[in-house]
């Protein structure tokens, strides 16, 4: 596959372009021979890996710092086999994690933890989670069959999360299609009806599930108001209840206070790793709101979703893309159109886990960045897919702003019409031919992509300690 360049800059140097800005690029293949230099003996960087897992804090988190699908599955799922538990703190079944295992086997997961490759983690869905259980039995069922068995001593859910029902999905179409042409472009899988029964106070909780009269009674109440609200809702809520005393007897063992069970875990010397989902960018509070998710993916949202304090955490790894996605509607001040995003897109992949929708591509943005990194306190950053700007001649980076009223700034605008009517400064940077899907230390990889993670770095102010080469578990460089 090629991908678009142009001849490469001697220097870095900065330009102000539209965010709507087309890229023209001429085509070149990717060098494949040689790739990179010889790649180190395996053995030897995973010894030095797995050190390096261990100095991280006995609890840590991975958030996502754009708009999601960022890649924080695999970084969870290479840091469960050093924790003892891999925990979700807040969204659904709209997350979508994907990861490989050691024999390059594809998992999707949506609401099971990416720890649950490893036998020996115990996975976590907490409190601030929306599940819906169905879904959650079907990713079971599926994992079983790729032979990954999943019993309660693997997995818990917590009593406090709340219950995601069909009728939610049901109100949240319903939702879009009265925004008409201002779609937020949800997943429509429910999540925003579901946290919105939560803030209303007339949800269910996944314990409530244990006690069949209680649990009729909510979800009857759930469907009259979802009724009375719209009128064209249609849904069968005795069926549903009948349906749900099967699964009753099914979910019953996995359910715990897993408020007084984290915490219990960790006075007690156990790891606790944090996965979390969606990204800052789609934030609730901090995202370009309206066109966000319906929880906090950041910190805050982690202690208040997992009921585990502030003072805990020590270390929080923000994952970026070497570049930036994004689905659904909303601004994005470096999307890139034509050509260039459309063959970026192929050769990354980049198609939702959960919908399976084409992702809106942009070059990296250090604007949103550093408003992600100032709000979770990043201790790291997991720079991803830096393999899929291979055979590019220059590389982007958009570091500051430019406004409509003729200002520069470094501040991520809370007005989400300023934002998509921002300019964008870039500086630019040579890009790299050489395949670095193979390299697995620092020095594997060529100069230019070198010099891109430091300025990087740099831009940013945390050092990019972990850089993503491909999909595969192994495919991790540890900068030194």
């Amino acid at each position: 596959m090629s991908v678009m360049a142009a001849v490469a800059p001697t220097r870095a140097h900065a330009a102000v372009f539209s965010g709507k800005a087309r890229v023209q690029h001429r085509a070149r293949a990717v060098r494949r021979a040689p790739a990179c230099k010889a790649v180190a003996e395996p053995s030897a960087v995973a010894l030095a890996n797995k050190a390096e897992w261990k100095t991280l804090g006995s609890v840590c988190a991975v958030l996502g710092s754009q708009w999601g699908d960022e890649g924080k599955g695999k970084l969870v799922d290479i840091l469960a086999h050093e924790y003892d538990m891999v925990t979700r703190c807040q969204g659904g079944a709209n997350a979508g994690h994907t990861i490989y295992d050691d024999n390059g086997v594809k998992y999707a997961l949506h609401l099971v933890p990416s720890g649950i490759l490893n036998p020996e983690c115990l996975c976590v869905v907490g409190n601030g989670v929306v599940v819906h259980i169905p879904s959650m039995f079907n990713e079971l069922e599926a994992l079983e069959k790729a032979g990954v068995k999943v019993t309660p001593d693997r997995l818990v859910i917590s009593d406090r999360a709340h219950m995601l029902f069909d009728l939610h999905k049901e109100v949240d179409g319903l939702r879009e299609e009265e925004l008409s042409g201002n779609k937020i472009g949800t997943t429509k899988r429910g999540i925003g009806p579901a946290y919105a029964s939560k803030a209303t106070r007339n949800g269910v909780r996944v314990g409530d599930i244990r006690n069949p009269v209680k649990f009729a009674e909510g979800l009857r109440a759930l469907a009259k108001d979802a009724a009375a609200r719209f009128p064209n809702f249609e849904y069968d809520v005795e069926a549903e209840i009948e349906m749900y005393k099967v699964f009753a007897e099914k979910v019953t063992p996995y359910i715990q206070d897993t408020v007084a069970l984290v915490n219990k875990e960790h006075k007690a010397g156990k790891r606790v790793l944090v996965e979390g989902a969606n990204a800052t960018m789609l934030d609730l509070d901090f995202g370009t709101y309206p066109f966000v998710t319906s929880s906090n993916p950041s910190l805050g949202g982690v202690c208040a979703g997992l009921g585990l304090a502030p003072n805990k955490f020590e270390t929080v790894i923000g994952v970026a893309k070497a570049y930036t996605t994004r689905v659904g509607s909303g601004p994005y001040p470096t999307e890139l159109f034509g050509d260039l995003a459309d063959e970026l897109r192929e050769k990354g992949f980049e198609y939702g886990t959960t919908t399976g929708r084409p992702r809106r591509i942009g070059w990296l943005d250090i604007v949103a960045l550093n408003y992600a990194s100032m709000i979770n306190g990043f201790t790291h950053i997991n720079l991803t897919k830096l393999d899929v700007l291979s055979g590019l001649a220059e590389l982007k980076v958009g570091v500051a702003y430019k406004l409509s009223n003729g200002e520069v700034t470094t501040d991520f605008p809370s007005d989400t019409d300023t934002v998509g009517l921002v300019e964008v400064v870039y500086e630019t940077f040579p890009g790299w031919d050489e395949d670095i899907s193979g390299a697995r230390v620092w020095d594997d990889l060529p100069k230019a992509c070198q010099t891109y993670v430091l300025k990087v770095e740099e831009l940013c102010g945390v050092e990019c300690r972990y850089l993503g080469v491909g999909p595969g578990r192994d495919a991790i460089v540890i900068k030194p």
